[in-house]
C-alpha cells in the first residue's frame, strides 16, 4: 500500500492533531522558544531567515514571557525589532504556554495589516504554529482577519483600538498594545485604551499587559504615561571595550564630551562615526559595541535593580531580588544591529533646523518624547482683544521702569509701571529714527528718558531706572550715555541666552569703561513674561498679581506692538549633545519683547541692588492721602 496517498497524509495529520493536546514541550523561556522556532518572514522582514535574539533583546523578550511580570512597558525607537519581538512572544504564548492573546492596534486598518503581514505569515513559517492551525490557507470559521482559533483551543485576537466595541467579548490571558502612543487617549468617552483592554484580563491566572511604542508629545504621550506608572525604568548598559566601565549609550553629539561622534571628508560629507566613552573618552567603534553588548545588562536608573535576561533580577547590592510586577524599559537606535551609527548620523545631518524633522529624529531615533514648544506661545489677537482703557499711569502703579533697544537706524524705548505683586502696565512707547552714533539722536533720547508721567491720582512720576541695550555696533555710545546721565540710573545691559541665569546679574564693580554692564538672563525673563501674559485682568478693577495690562491706544499698543511682544516661541535644539529649549523669533521683529525684558531687568536691579520694595510702597501709598500729601513713588 502506498504511503503517499492523500488519505494517508490526512490521517497522519488527524492523529497528530489529536495527540497534540497530550504533548507538552519541556519548559522554554521566550528567548529559547524564539531562537528555536521563530522565523523572519519575507513579507515583513528586511532579511528572511531564522530568528536570532540580539543581546539587548534578551531581557526584553524574556520579560514579555515572564509570568511574574504583569505590566511590561517599552519606550523605544524604530529599528529595534519591537514588532518581531511581539510576534515571537505571541507565538510563544499561544503554542508553548497555551494562552489566549488579544493584540490591539491603533485602528482597524492597522489591525488588519498586522494580521496579514505579521501574524498570518508567522503561522505559515513557524512549524509549531502551523501544526495547530489546520485552517491556514483555507476559508474556515476559526480564521478571520480579527481572530484565530488554534487546535489547542487558544485564541489570538487582533483588533483596532479606536472603537470601544472592539474591546468587548474577549477573555484573554494577555493583552498587547502595538504602538500605544498612536491610540486615542479616550476611546469613545469610555476610558483609556489600556483601561479597556486590561479589563479583558479579569479571570486570567497569569495576567499580562504589554505596552510598547515610539513616544510622541511629552505630557500627552500614552507610552510615557504607562512607563511612569512603574517604579522601574531600565536602560541597557554596556561595558566599554577599553576601560571596561559600564554606561548606557547616549546621543551626545559632535560638541559633547561623550556620545556619538563623526567626521567629514575633504568633500564635506560625513565619512565615519564612532562612540566616545563618557568615563575615559575611549574611542569605541560600532562592531566593538555589538560584541561588548553580550556582556551588557539592564539597570534601573531609579533604584539600581538590574537584570541580564529578564528572568533573574538583582538589587544594586547584586543580591537576588524578587521579580518586579510592573517594569519599564527604554531602548533606542544606537543599540540596533539593523542599522549603524554612521547611518544614524547621516539621518541627523538631514534634520538641520527643520522642526518636523527634529521631532521625527527625537521620537523615532532617540526613542524619546518631544516636548512641544507651543505651550509657551501667546497669540497677539487675544492680547489685542483684552486691551484696557486706563490713565497714563494707573493709580496702582507704584514705580516706572524704562528700557531702550538699540537698532542700526533707531533707538526704541518703552516705559512700564509696576505695582504690588509686580502687576504691570505698559505706559509709553517711542521710536527715534536716525544714526545711533550721532549726538543729535542721543540728545533726543536724553529728553525722552527725563519725561514725566501723571498717575491717576495726580502724582507726577519719572522713570526710576533705565536699562539700555548695549549690544551690537553702538556699545561705546551707550556707555557714554550711562556715564553722562548716571551710571546707576541708566544701566547698559547685554543679553545672556543661558537657561537659569538670573534676570539681572548686577556686576560687583564697574568694568574697564567705568559702567555697570549688567547681564540679562533673557531665557528666564521671557519665561516669566510669557507666563504672565496669560494671566487675565479682573474687569472690576481688583488687583491681579503678575498680570500684564495693555492700553487700548494704537499709538502705544497697536497690532504691531503686540505681534512683537508675542514674536518668540520656545523650540527644541540639540546643543553639545543635549536637548535644550531656546527662545527664537524666526526673523520676526521682537523689539517690544526685548524692551519688556530690559524693563523687568531694571525692576530686578532696583529690587535687589537698591532696595525697592513694592509691597512696602503699596502701604506708603495707601497712607499718603490721609496726610493730604502727594509724592513721587521712589525705590
Amino acid at each position: 500500500m502506498s504511503t503517499s496517498q492523500p488519505w494517508m497524509n490526512d490521517l497522519r495529520k488527524a492523529i497528530k492533531a489529536g495527540l497534540q493536546a497530550l504533548f507538552k514541550e519541556p519548559p522554554l523561556t521566550c528567548v529559547d522558544w524564539a531562537d528555536t522556532h521563530f522565523y523572519l518572514s519575507s513579507e515583513s522582514s528586511y532579511q528572511e531567515g531564522k530568528w536570532e535574539t540580539a543581546p539587548f533583546q534578551v531581557a526584553l523578550l524574556n520579560s514579555m514571557g515572564n509570568d511574574l511580570i504583569m505590566f511590561f512597558n517599552l519606550m523605544k525607537s524604530a529599528r529595534v525589532g519591537y514588532t518581531k519581538m511581539l510576534m515571537a512572544n505571541m507565538g510563544y504564548k499561544v503554542q508553548h504556554k497555551r494562552r489566549s492573546v488579544a493584540v490591539f492596534s491603533p485602528t482597524d486598518p492597522d489591525a488588519e495589516d498586522l494580521m496579514k503581514q505579521h501574524i498570518e505569515t508567522m503561522v505559515r513559517d513557524v512549524p509549531t504554529l502551523l501544526d495547530i492551525a489546520p485552517w491556514y490557507g483555507k476559508k474556515h470559521r476559526d480564521s478571520s482577519l480579527s481572530s484565530k482559533r488554534f487546535l489547542n483551543k487558544k485564541m489570538l485576537w487582533c483588533r483596532g483600538g479606536k472603537a470601544s466595541r472592539n474591546y468587548r467579548g474577549i477573555s484573554a490571558d494577555e493583552v498587547v498594545y502595538d504602538e500605544l502612543s498612536n491610540f486615542e487617549q479616550n476611546v469613545e468617552g469610555e476610558g483609556a485604551p489600556t483601561f479597556l483592554g486590561d479589563k479583558r484580563l479579569e479571570g486570567a491566572t497569569f495576567k499580562k499587559s504589554i505596552r510598547g511604542s515610539t513616544p510622541k508629545i511629552k505630557g500627552t504621550c500614552q507610552i510615557e504615561k504607562a512607563a511612569n506608572e512603574s517604579p522601574y525604568l531600565l536602560r541597557f548598559n554596556i561595558p566599554c571595550p577599553h576601560c571596561l566601565k559600564e554606561q548606557h549609550l547616549k546621543w551626545g553629539g559632535k560638541d559633547c564630551d561623550f556620545g556619538i561622534k563623526w567626521e567629514r571628508d575633504e568633500h564635506g560629507e560625513i565619512s565615519k562615526a564612532w562612540y566616545l566613552c563618557e568615563h575615559a573618552q575611549c574611542v569605541v567603534w560600532y562592531h566593538e559595541m555589538v560584541e561588548a553588548a553580550h556582556q551588557g545588562r539592564w539597570i534601573c536608573e531609579k533604584t539600581g535593580i538590574w537584570t541580564r535576561d529578564g528572568i533573574d533580577w538583582y538589587g544594586a547590592d547584586d543580591e537576588l531580588r524578587a521579580t518586579p510586577r510592573n517594569v519599564s524599559f527604554h531602548i533606542w537606535t544606537a543599540y540596533s544591529t539593523f542599522t549603524t551609527w554612521l547611518e544614524m548620523v547621516l539621518e541627523f545631518d538631514k534634520v538641520k533646523d527643520n522642526r518636523e524633522n527634529l521631532i521625527a529624529f527625537v521620537n523615532t531615533t532617540l526613542g524619546e518624547t518631544w516636548e512641544d514648544d507651543q505651550g509657551e506661545k501667546v497669540d497677539w489677537e487675544l492680547l489685542y482683544g483684552r486691551r484696557e482703557v486706563y490713565p497714563q499711569v494707573p493709580v496702582r502703579g507704584l514705580t516706572l521702569m524704562g528700557s531702550i533697544d538699540t537698532q542700526d537706524d533707531r533707538y526704541e524705548g518703552r516705559v512700564w509701571a509696576f505695582g504690588q505683586g509686580e502687576e504691570a502696565w505698559l505706559v509709553d512707547k517711542w521710536v527715534l529714527m536716525g544714526d545711533p552714533a550721532s549726538e543729535e539722536l542721543r540728545k533726543k533720547v536724553r529728553l525722552k528718558i527725563r519725561q514725566q508721567y501723571v498717575r491717576g491720582d495726580g502724582a507726577k512720576m519719572g522713570v526710576e531706572r533705565w536699562c539700555w541695550d548695549s549690544g551690537g555696533h553702538y556699545t561705546d555710545e551707550v556707555y557714554a550715555e550711562s556715564r553722562l546721565l548716571g551710571d546707576t540710573w541708566v544701566i547698559p545691559v547685554k543679553g545672556a541666552n543661558v537657561p537659569g541665569k538670573p534676570i539681572a546679574n548686577w556686576p560687583k564693580s564697574r568694568n574697564a569703561k567705568k559702567v555697570y554692564l549688567t547681564e540679562v538672563g533673557t531665557e528666564n525673563a521671557k519665561e516669566l513674561i510669557y507666563s504672565r501674559l496669560k494671566i487675565q485682568p479682573d474687569t472690576s478693577g481688583v488687583p491681579v498679581p503678575g498680570c500684564v495690562h495693555l492700553p487700548a491706544n494704537d499709538e502705544i499698543c497697536g497690532e504691531d506692538e503686540l505681534k512683537q511682544l508675542t514674536a518668540e516661541t520656545k523650540e527644541l535644539k540639540i546643543e553639545k549633545g543635549k536637548r535644550v529649549y531656546r527662545w527664537t523669533a524666526k526673523g520676526r521683529r521682537n523689539e517690544a519683547l526685548d524692551c519688556f525684558v530690559y524693563a523687568l531687568a531694571a525692576l530686578r536691579i532696583s529690587q535687589h541692588r537698591f532696595g525697592l520694595d513694592l509691597e512696602m510702597l503699596a502701604g506708603v501709598k495707601r497712607r499718603l492721602p490721609q496726610r493730604g500729601t502727594r509724592s513721587r513713588a521712589r525705590g
